[in-house]
This record gives structure tokens, sequence and C-alpha cells, in this order.
């Protein structure tokens, strides 16, 4: 009977080794996830930051295409690209010129 009890602490040893190896490896590996998860929750972080910025650029500049949109329907854009591409003036127009040096 001597024999038997030896063993049985054997075994019961040798099942709690196993147990806590097994414990061991699973929080190193679930470690290793965690790791894994917030290194990508922080470049998600980044790339939202990155688009929230890129979003807000691209708001202004549909803004001032708008505004831009405005201007060219208005007499004062026609009026400007009269005098500035084709050199005309209302008749009541003085246009002075710089004398070149």
């Amino acid at each position: 009977m001597a024999g038997r009890g030896h063993r049985k602490k054997n075994n019961n040893r040798a099942g709690k080794l196993c147990i806590g190896l097994i414990v061991i490896a699973f929080v190193a590996v679930m470690s290793v996830q965690i790791i894994r998860v917030y290194q990508k929750d922080q470049e998600y972080i980044q790339q939202e930051a990155s688009l929230q910025k890129q979003l807000e650029d691209e708001t202004a500049r549909g803004e001032q295409l708008s505004n831009y949109e405005t201007y060219t329907k208005s007499q004062q854009y026609v009026e400007d690209t009269a005098k500035s591409k084709l050199g005309l003036a209302y008749d009541n127009e003085i246009i002075f010129k710089e004398a070149k040096k």
C-alpha cells in the first residue's frame, strides 16, 4: 500500500505541474494578444486624428470653392475678367499703365 500512495502523490504533483504550465502559457499568450490589441488601438487613434484633420481641411476647401463659385456668378467676376484678360474698361474709366524702366 505504501507504493500506491507514493504513486498517487507523483500523479497529483504532475497534474498540478501540467495545469500550472498550461495556466502560465495561457497568461503569456493573452498578454501578447493584449499588447497587440493595444498597439493596434494606438494606430487607430492616430489614423482617426489624421482623418479628422483631413476632414476639416476638405470642409474648409469646400467652403472656399463654394465662395469662389458664388464669386464667379457675380457681376464683379465678369468685370475683373474682362479687365485683366481682355483689357476692357468702361467708357468713363481711365487706365494708368506703369512705365517700363
